[in-house]
């Protein structure tokens, strides 16, 4: 028999030929079980000299459970900033959809993040950190890709990447760098073009601004008369009243009041990325929609800093050592907001202090609040003052314009099947793709969506406009599965 006859007939969702009445519904399996395995890294692909053939335990996880073996196609997650298991439990989708395309299923984890530290304990010291870089990581995912072709005997099985925010951008670059063994990328919420100097580079805080304002004008106004009102207490010296308000642990003062600033606006900001429409709890303990639940909290307030302080409780509440939602107690801002290379926040531990570095080097992050497009305080992060940061806190100087080069940028537009999605309630959203390239790279608006929601597992509470996103993604991945064995049948048949 033919090969693509084969694949068409052993394959349900393939044996759509035109691959546009693929469906895609609410109904999907139980999880599958997924296994934890290490695979012997090289800790420097690219030169010979620095650490010769030394390696690392690089953590992945893997299920074959609804895989058809050696004929299916290979999902694989490009780990991203975080732990592999925290993001496996993110992105849904691609167990849904393996189910239903018979795929093995591979969430890699990312060099220096989870437990895939190359030098353990040490990972983070000048001499050792050099090595976290977006190429390293890309050639870890190659090598790790070939290895497992290998293991499962599925040599001609064609690869799809999968990831979501730095992850989809991942994705999406592993299929310019290495097209040989990526047939095609979902690159969910990949802000590309922000992330490599291109844009506004207050257009974060200017989109998070108008999240709070789909709740309504009156939302921002009184997060803006707030801050104003918190700003008039500090000019007449009132930290006494200020601290009060916010339920600091520490009394505030002038020094402190900016990082005050960056607090609220780190909440503000964290939730605007959550805002999905059924509760969450990744991390952390989230309702449906929680703009719209802080919003009704500062409104409820009687004075603007009130409302102010509520809604930042409102998050921090969630996200502290108590794990009580509905906690009174004091918050320590400096625990739990640090500051860092991205105005965005880096997060805690070792996933900061990696995030941190690749911000000062190859990641380009938004730059600061300007109270002008957005309703945050003035606190500036010009790329001046990011080199300064980072040389004297990092001890590197940022390639800004490295990504550019290494990743075509504004000439993605020679690159071929990659999926760009974006969702209307996503901060990062503006900093994406948000128009077709080419017929191979499709920009698609995920109408109602948060944070790559379409990478996240189906919820009956899952807006229309994203089931219908999920069945086109499921509808363009499979099409590229079929041209894979087509492509493959042609060969064989020379």
């Amino acid at each position: 028999m033919p090969r693509l006859l084969y694949i068409l007939c052993y394959f349900p969702l393939l044996m759509f030929i035109n691959c546009k009445s693929v469906t895609f519904n609410k109904n999907v399996p139980l999880e599958p079980t997924f296994e934890e395995h290490h695979f012997d890294q090289r800790i420097d692909h690219f030169n010979f000299q620095t650490v010769g053939e030394q390696k690392y335990k690089q953590r992945y996880l893997i299920t074959d459970q609804y895989w058809k073996k050696s004929d299916g196609p290979i999902f694989f997650y490009t780990g991203n900033e975080g732990d592999i298991y925290g993001l496996k439990k993110a992105s849904g989708f691609l167990t849904d959809l393996a189910f239903k395309m018979q795929a093995l299923v591979v969430f890699a984890e990312h060099r220096y993040y989870g437990t895939s530290l190359p030098f353990g304990n040490d990972s983070f010291t000048d001499d050792h950190v050099g090595f976290l870089t977006i190429e390293q990581a890309l050639a870890d995912y190659a090598y790790l890709i070939k290895y497992l072709k290998q293991q499962y005997a599925a040599l001609n099985s064609p690869v799809i990447a999968f990831g979501g925010s730095y992850g989809g951008q991942l994705a999406a670059y592993i299929r310019i760098k290495y097209p040989n063994l990526v047939a095609g990328s979902l690159a969910a919420s990949a802000p590309l073009y922000w992330l490599t100097g291109f844009g506004d580079r207050h257009g974060f805080w200017k989109s998070v601004t108008e999240q709070f304002g789909k709740h309504t004008d009156a939302c921002v106004n009184k997060i803006k008369k707030g801050f104003a009102e918190t700003a008039r207490h500090a000019t007449t010296g009132n930290f006494a009243e200020i601290s009060q308000a916010f339920t600091t642990c520490h009394p505030l003062t002038i020094e402190s009041l900016n990082h005050l600033y960056g607090w609220v606006r780190n909440a503000f900001a964290q939730l605007a990325m959550r805002n999905y429409p059924y509760p969450t709890n990744s991390r952390a303990s989230f309702p449906g929609y929680p703009v719209n639940v802080a919003c009704q909290i500062i409104l409820a307030k009687e004075t603007a800093m009130e409302g102010l302080a509520a809604g930042a409780g409102f998050f921090y509440n969630r996200t502290s050592s108590s794990k009580n939602p509905n906690a009174i107690q004091c918050f320590d801002i400096y625990k739990e907001y640090i500051e860092c290379a991205d105005p965005t926040g880096c997060g805690f531990g070792n996933e900061a202090k990696a995030w941190n570095y690749q911000a000062c080097t190859e990641v380009i992050l938004p730059g600061g609040s300007n109270n002008e497009t957005d309703m945050f305080p003035s606190l500036p992060f010009t790329l001046e003052m990011r080199d300064k940061y980072c040389k004297e806190n990092v001890h590197t100087t940022p390639r800004n314009d490295w990504l550019a080069i290494n990743y075509w940028a504004e000439n993605l537009k020679l690159a071929s099947n990659i999926i760009f999605s974006n969702g209307d309630l996503d901060p990062w959203g503006n900093g994406g793709i948000l128009q077709d390239l080419s017929p191979t790279l499709q920009a698609i608006i995920v109408v109602g969506g948060a944070h790559h929601l379409d990478l996240r597992g189906s919820n009956p509470k899952d807006p229309e406009s994203v089931i219908a996103v999920r069945q086109k993604e499921a509808a363009i991945i499979s099409e590229w599965v079929q041209q894979h064995w087509q492509r493959l049948s042609k060969k064989l048949e020379l």
